[in-house]
């Protein structure tokens, strides 16, 4: 029974921190292959790996963002391709999501993280809302938990690749995936976060792969 009722206390409390508004950040796991030079005035351009792409006001939203992310970082912007001397391709996207259905009696007629089986904390990066249900917020492959009965929700899966090379001879300079988990298939906040993945340490370590959280927005003064 004491077991019960402690029980019964995390879970309020839980709710009480979900309903409040707690955020926390996004979570994603991002490789990287490089052998980039220090910055010394490289200049730089930004082009789709899909050349369907090109033109295209989304893609031009999303390479500003890594364009601002490598000048940040010492690289120069070229006015045209001809002026880079390095290339930098992009690539971007999320898939259909996967159902995943889980049971979890955690706490009969309540649900373990709030009032009807509300699942997860409120999911935010500064880039926006991540999802209402967030089981991935303890970070990338690690364990989540249900609330009671059965439950189902959609997962999406979604990835940035980053390729960058020498315009003289090629070479290439870095390779750089990063990926993330959401409840959430919305491009517009995904692809910030993972750009932001992508230069949090840049260039890293060559061959080594790391869990990066985005942070949330700061919280606003009362």
């Amino acid at each position: 029974m004491r077991n019960f009722k402690l029980a019964a206390a995390l879970a309020l409390g839980v709710a009480a921190a979900a309903l409040s508004g707690c955020a926390t950040g996004f979570p994603a796991q991002v490789s990287r292959y490089q052998a980039m030079p220090a910055p010394q005035g490289q200049s730089f351009v930004v082009v789709p790996m899909d050349a369907r792409a090109i033109g295209g006001l989304e893609f031009s939203r999303y390479a500003g963002m890594v364009a601002q992310a490598m000048s940040a970082h010492g690289y120069v912007p070229a006015a045209s391709i001809n002026q880079a001397t390095m290339v930098v391709r992009l690539a971007y996207g999320v898939d259909d999501g996967s159902e995943v259905v889980e049971s979890d009696p955690f706490y009969p007629g309540f649900g373990r993280f709030g009032f009807g089986g509300f699942y997860g904390r409120p999911y935010y990066s500064r880039f926006g809302y991540y999802g209402a249900r967030s089981p991935f917020y303890y970070g990338w492959n690690d364990p989540f938990y249900g609330g009671y009965g059965v439950r189902s929700y959609t997962v999406y899966k979604s990835f940035l690749d980053l390729d960058i090379r020498r315009k003289a001879d090629n070479a290439a300079l870095f390779e750089g995936h990063a990926k993330a988990r959401s409840s959430n298939d919305n491009l517009g906040v995904l692809v910030p976060n993972l750009v932001e993945a992508m230069f949090t340490g840049f260039p890293g370590r060559s061959g080594e792969t790391v869990r990066i959280t985005v942070p949330p927005p700061p919280r606003a003064r009362p």
